[in-house]
């Protein structure tokens, strides 16, 4: 019996180390710079790169509303590999795409190509007009300006 017991709590220490984190319910589940590309790539997701400092007013206004709205949060989370970039720390990256401004998100293809950047805070409305723009790629066929007609 001990040794059944042993073997059961062996088992879910491994399955509890095994299985990659993920967010909480109610989350996106942010990725890594090198691991969210790597995914991008293996499940065929067009990215969202969000640019951050620790000190933006308006990159904290966009993750206290715009990036909590559920709406928001489901839409990211169900069609791109959502990477979060801290401009600070992370300097060579973020000058790789010329970001100047802070909070500023990236939209790419899920082989890396840049797609459009978006400096700025945005509203959640906004935000998901700009998301489905993005994923159904209607920016090949028509501007934004039109898209937002057919919402």
């Amino acid at each position: 019996m001990k040794i059944k017991i042993a073997t059961l709590l062996i088992a879910i220490m491994l399955f509890a180390v095994l299985i990659p984190a993920t967010a909480p319910a109610g989350e996106i589940r942010w990725q890594s710079y090198d691991t969210g590309m790597a995914m991008a790539k293996d499940q065929g997701k067009k990215v969202l790169l969000y640019f951050h400092t620790d000190w933006c007013g308006y990159c904290k206004k966009l993750e206290k509303t715009t990036l909590k709205k559920p709406s928001v949060i489901d839409y990211i989370n169900d069609n791109f590999i959502p990477i979060t970039v801290d401009g600070d720390r992370e300097k060579k990256i973020t000058s790789s795409y010329g970001v100047r401004a802070f909070p500023t998100i990236w939209f790419l293809e899920s082989d890396h190509t840049k797609l459009s950047s978006l400096p700025g805070y945005v509203d959640g409305k906004t935000m998901g007009g700009i998301l489905k723009f993005i994923k159904t790629d209607s920016y090949n066929t028509m501007s934004y300006k039109d898209f937002k007609k057919t919402l």
